[in-house]
């Protein structure tokens, strides 16, 4: 089982000053790694086809409308599915929250207890980017939250640390995450892309209310 993890918008609490309202993280999962490879290989032919170069990364709040309805049409069919938190920014009232890395653990742990049922010994791929220590740390973290002792299964196996840039799945997660996001605001096309995924989606929760 191949998991990766992705984030949209920040962790910061300055409203007015360009903390975003929301933080999102999103879980996508492959429960077959050669339905993996295929996808990988799908989003590699899709650079090829609308004529981008082979390092072009996909990333949501960079893509044009027509590349990203043209990239979320391409993976529609492959079988994965993703889960989301969205966490409520002004509604949080704990001290951990005032702080970077305490926030993100914390969030990514939610998703992972949301998608604990259908995981089963994955390996989880986060992005490299931003200090690759605490990406480590946070590896360690999720281990030991999510796989108890008092378990027999194991839930996460192996973390992983990779470059976006290099890796078509991350930038697959970035998509569905982006997609997430955007349905959050007020836009005419709100809605529109987080449609075009959304027989893949699980569960988005949204907290606190």
């Amino acid at each position: 089982m191949l998991v990766l993890i992705d984030e949209s918008g920040d962790t910061g609490l300055k409203f007015g000053e360009g903390s975003t309202e929301y933080f999102i993280v999103t879980l996508l999962a492959f429960n077959d790694h050669a339905e993996a490879d295929l996808t990988d290989k799908r989003i590699a032919e899709l650079r090829v086809e609308i004529g981008l170069p082979q390092d072009y990364e996909f990333h949501f709040s960079n893509n044009s409308d027509a590349v990203r309805e043209r990239f979320f049409d391409s993976i529609r069919n492959f079988d994965f599915f993703y889960f989301c938190i969205v966490l409520n920014k002004r509604k949080l009232t704990g001290e951990g929250f005032k702080y970077k890395e305490p926030f993100y653990k914390y969030t990514c742990g939610l998703v992972f207890e949301n998608a604990k049922p259908h995981l089963n010994n994955a390996t989880a791929i986060i992005d490299g980017s931003g200090s690759r220590e605490f990406r480590l740390q946070l590896g360690t973290y999720l281990r030991k939250r999510i796989n108890t002792e008092k378990e027999a299964s194991r839930y996460i196996g192996k973390v992983k640390i990779q470059d976006s840039k290099r890796n078509n799945l991350l930038q697959l997660v970035d998509m569905v995450c982006g997609a997430v996001a955007r349905s959050y605001k007020k836009r005419d096309d709100s809605h529109k892309y987080r449609k075009m995924v959304s027989h893949r989606e699980i569960y988005v929760q949204f907290w606190p209310k």
